[in-house]
């Protein structure tokens, strides 16, 4: 049940990212610190998240970048050399979509 409401609201802030970019480029992306900050903090929280599986369902879904998720997480959170806006952007417009598919998968939707 536990891995089951986090990955509810992993998809919770899949949606938030993906809708406050709806019609965005990266540089209005980027222009836009609230933007930014907002995503931002919505990839660190599902880093967080993703820290809450249970170690047997994340090994019986490998196809999910779980280690690289709670990886960003690490890197925002402690400002290693600085976040890479460039990265923040491409996950956002290339690999959101794909791993919201694939957790609505894991539920059954």
């Amino acid at each position: 049940m536990r891995n089951e409401v986090v990955v509810q609201k992993l998809i919770g802030y899949i949606e938030k990212i993906m809708n406050y970019c709806i019609g965005k480029d990266y540089n209005s992306f980027i222009a836009d610190t609230k933007l930014v900050e907002a995503c931002v903090f919505n990839l660190s929280q599902m880093g967080e998240l993703v820290n809450k599986l249970d170690e047997a369902f994340t090994a019986a879904h490998r196809e999910i970048p779980w280690r690289s998720i709670y990886g960003l997480r690490n890197r925002i959170v402690h400002d290693y050399e600085g976040v890479n806006l460039n990265l923040v952007w491409e996950i956002i417009a290339e690999d959101l979509s794909t791993l919201q598919t694939q957790l609505m998968m894991l539920l059954g939707k």
